[in-house]
């Protein structure tokens, strides 16, 4: 008997959700940064065994939005719990319940969807306030499991893969077992440049950052040359990402470099050139040219 099902991640901004994922596929397919908000698109991607395929959707944290682009990353994260198999509520050991779980398990209150209770970071904790956790939030909603892990030292992941087999449909292997994501290649080059400047630069400056590959090209001698537009949106913030003759933006560049020649299995010469597009985060022409799926 074959299981099949679709399975999406949700939880509050920065609580591992991208690590988690990362960790269960073995390879770095979602942005992970210690900033919140870091994963603006829906990422499919497909774990396969002998006897099962998960397809996860990786969503935008639920957050209240203060922009376009929020309220599209909200959206988002809101229509992926729809029409999936089981849902995965990540939190970590906080005692009682925090106010932004308390919205979004709100949230989740009316869906028939199975909700699983993924605690995190149970290592970083002492086993009192985990057990205190799991008391209050297993009160506060009938979760279908309660599982404790460490996404980041694979702690109890193997336990989550067994329940998550138990509670898929059986159903058809909708993808080939050698493919892991259904993201094209140009999405996870950008990510990987943006990921670099969230790590690289200060606080204020990289939720207005967004990364447009326009030239993705392979030579002859099986070597990438990709070219990205990286967009600001303040003229100070430019000189911050390019930093002083050019050093700040050398950082970026090389780090990006070596996670895409990582991913890609080939050299790569990248080139970054930082433009300004002021207020491009509330301007829905520009969304929509970096693929953000937002009304008119």
């Amino acid at each position: 008997m074959f299981k099949s099902g679709f399975v999406t991640i949700i939880g509050r901004p920065n609580v591992g959700k991208s690590t988690l994922l990362n960790h269960l596929m073995g390879e770095k397919l979602s942005i992970v940064s210690n900033k919140p908000q870091t994963t603006r698109n829906n990422i499919q991607t497909i774990m396969t065994g002998e006897d099962y395929q998960v397809v996860f959707v990786d969503t935008p944290g639920l957050h209240k939005p203060r922009h376009k682009l929020g309220e599209y990353m909200v959206k988002s994260a809101q229509d992926s719990m729809k029409e999936v198999d089981l849902i995965l509520f990540l939190t970590t050991p906080q005692g009682q319940v925090g106010k932004g779980d308390i919205y979004i398990l709100e949230q989740l209150k009316n869906t028939s969807t199975p909700v699983f209770l993924i605690l995190n970071k149970v290592d970083e904790n002492t086993p009192e306030n985990v057990a205190e956790t799991l008391k209050n939030y297993s009160e506060y909603f009938n979760f279908k499991e309660i599982i404790p892990i460490s996404a980041l030292k694979g702690k109890n992941t193997d336990k989550l893969i067994e329940l998550m087999k138990e509670n898929i449909p059986e159903g058809p292997q909708y993808y080939p077992a050698d493919m892991i994501t259904d993201v094209q290649e140009r999405f996870i080059v950008a990510e990987a440049v943006r990921e670099k400047a969230l790590r690289v630069l200060n606080e204020e400056v990289p939720h207005g950052i967004a990364v447009d590959v326009i030239q993705m090209k392979k030579d002859d001698r099986g070597m990438y040359h990709i070219e990205v537009d990286m967009l600001c949106e303040k003229d100070s913030h430019k000189g911050i990402i390019i930093g002083k003759n050019g050093q700040t933006l050398k950082r970026i560049g090389q780090h990006a470099r070596e996670d895409i020649e990582k991913f890609l299995n080939a050299r790569v010469n990248l080139k970054i050139w930082v433009k300004v597009r002021k207020e491009w985060r509330d301007n829905p022409n520009y969304l929509r040219e970096l693929g953000y799926k937002v009304k008119k």
